[in-house]
């Protein structure tokens, strides 16, 4: 209780120095500079966490129509964009996959056909989780549900364990797999939570994200990254053991457990594709991605594949609806206020000897190792990618080129350490990699990333003629 009362101190002070002791621009009004305070206050607390993140957001939502300007109503706007409501669905959709085993399927038929080899297993495993992100928007949910219980199996089998035995396979598979859960990611408007999040954030600054889109602009960089980080992490963290032929031996048991598909996975299969396929397809016929996942979701309802009280007990579904909502309203009343216009006005003149590219290239690195300093994609996302967008943009720097390159780093960052993203305590915690070797193999395979995706990455955005 102490703890929780000192950290919303904090986030008090931290309102009442931004209102009251920070110089307010002349051309902010001075509601717009109490709301800026109000979201400042919101994204330290969603660092700091003295209570938890979704009960800090409505309370900042709450707070922006008592003094920020804005009424009620329009303070709970976002609670009704489209995009709350697609990532709403995309849970549920993701919660009837776990459910039913159809992810778990997906993923032992991957390792049944490529896992005779350590490598194998660690392709086997990226590539279903792949798949799987393309509509669960929460990477922790795929691994607390699919990819970190069959690892750790895996290497059970060959009786790996926390301990002197944890090189013997375990420690890789720990740090390849997690490395490449970074990566999905980046490679998905659903890759993890607060993805669509910076779609919302783009389109403040006039600039279009869509799920084939960025599906698209993940798809080179991706797969480069995807082949190439098993394989370093290998070269740096050698396993003892290379031929992994009992590990196809067991996926190939479970799904014979399993037995045929059952007409709940046929369903859910049947519905998963075709509003992938919707989506991907959207920019044709035009149908909202939100109206899609709605409509998959409500099939599943209707079929009984997912049964209301699954909906009900989706908990983290519905504080992702809390916190993501109301940080959709929150930002866009920021940006029609005008502070982070005058933001970027302001950067750009203390930067003005500087021309875009080389501002562009500081300004990537600063923001991508930050991630240091974070225990959160989101956090990370909307403390730092409005204004770097806003000040890069106002240089010249093409604002495609920018948008997707902040948002895809910041996933790939999540790397760097054990607490990155939401899978990242679940991996460290299993006590196969010390501490010490989490960070040096991350710092590593990280840089690596960044440099794929800053070659093959802006090289194929330029082919897309997304700048």
């Amino acid at each position: 209780m102490l703890r929780n009362l000192r950290g919303v101190a904090i986030l008090v002070l931290i309102y009442l120095t931004i209102v009251y002791v920070f110089p307010k621009p002349p051309s902010i009004k001075p509601e717009a500079w109490r709301l800026f305070g109000v979201f400042a206050a919101t994204v330290a607390g969603l660092i700091l966490q003295p209570i938890p993140g979704g009960a800090i957001v409505l309370i900042g939502v709450t707070l922006t129509s008592v003094v920020g300007g804005l009424t009620i109503q329009s303070a709970l706007g976002g609670y009704a964009d489209p995009t709350v409501w697609m990532v709403l669905a995309a849970f549920f959709i993701s919660r009837a996959l776990l459910n039913t085993g159809l992810a778990r399927r997906i993923a032992l038929v991957f390792i049944r056909y490529f896992g005779t080899t350590t490598l194998g297993v660690t392709y086997a495993l990226a590539a279903s989780d792949m798949t799987l992100a393309a509509i669960i928007p929460s990477n922790g949910a795929r691994s607390g549900g699919v990819t970190l219980p069959l690892a750790r199996s895996i290497a059970e089998l060959y009786e790996s364990r926390p301990g002197p035995s944890a090189k013997r396979l375990g420690a890789y598979l720990m740090v390849a797999v997690y490395q490449c859960i970074c990566v999905t990611a980046a490679m998905f408007f659903t890759g993890q939570a607060s993805n669509p999040l910076v779609a919302q954030m783009a389109a403040q600054q006039g600039y279009s994200i869509t799920w084939t889109s960025w599906l698209l602009a993940g798809l080179a960089p991706g797969l480069a990254s995807l082949a190439l980080v098993p394989v370093i992490v290998m070269k740096l963290f050698p396993p003892e053991v290379r031929r992994t032929p009992e590990a196809a031996q067991f996926a190939a048991g479970e799904l014979e457990r399993l037995g045929a598909m059952s007409r709940d996975e046929k369903v859910l299969a049947l519905v998963f594709a075709a509003v992938c396929l919707t989506w991907a397809s959207s920019g044709v016929h035009g149908f909202d991605i939100a109206t899609t996942a709605l409509l998959g979701g409500s099939a599943l309802l209707v079929t009984g594949v997912l049964q209301w009280e699954d909906v009900k007990r989706e908990y983290g579904a519905w504080d992702l609806f809390i916190w993501y909502g109301g940080l959709v309203r929150m930002g866009k009343a920021l940006a029609d206020s005008g502070v982070t216009g005058v933001f970027a006005e302001t950067v750009g003149v203390w930067f003005g000897d500087f021309t875009w590219p080389v501002l562009f290239v500081c300004a990537l690195l600063i923001y991508a190792y930050a991630h240091y300093a974070f225990a959160s994609i989101t956090a990370h996302l909307l403390s730092m990618y409005p204004p770097f967008l806003a000040v890069l943009t106002l240089k010249g720097a093409p604002i495609g080129l920018v948008a997707y390159s902040f948002a895809c780093f910041a996933n790939l960052a999540a790397g760097l350490t054990h607490y990155g993203t939401t899978p990242s305590p679940m991996y460290f915690a299993q006590d196969y990699v010390t501490f010490r070797d989490w960070w040096r193999l991350g710092a590593i395979v990280v840089s690596v990333n960044f440099l794929i995706w800053g070659t093959v990455g802006f090289a194929w955005w330029k082919l897309l003629g997304y700048y």
